[in-house]
């Protein structure tokens, strides 16, 4: 099975660099590892989008190894949209809002 294409939505980008920012003041190089287990989670969910559960309406979540986020994003047939990264805490409307 080919690898589909990830489209990741502007405010998925801006999530990602908001909680990179955040790691990297924490601890210089958090924040790369942040976005290599980002890379890591979204290479598997382009593999085999479809073992990853419908959680609300058509949005399918995936989590990250080492760090309390889940991506959000949609099956689509040649690709997947990343609808949000969102730390496992936060209210849920908050990427609700983006379906």
């Amino acid at each position: 099975m080919k690898n589909k294409q990830v489209l990741v939505r502007p405010e998925a980008e801006s999530d990602i660099d908001d909680a990179y920012q955040w790691y990297e003041s924490q601890r210089k190089g958090l924040g790369d590892n942040f976005l290599l287990c980002i890379e890591e989670a979204l290479s598997r969910a382009s593999r085999n989008p479809v073992i990853y559960s419908i959680i609300y309406k058509e949005v399918r979540r995936v989590l990250i190894h080492r760090f309390p986020f889940g991506i959000f994003f949609i099956n689509r047939e040649s690709s997947i949209s990343v609808i949000a990264v969102i730390h496992a805490r936060r209210n849920p409307s908050t990427w609700k809002e983006r379906t």
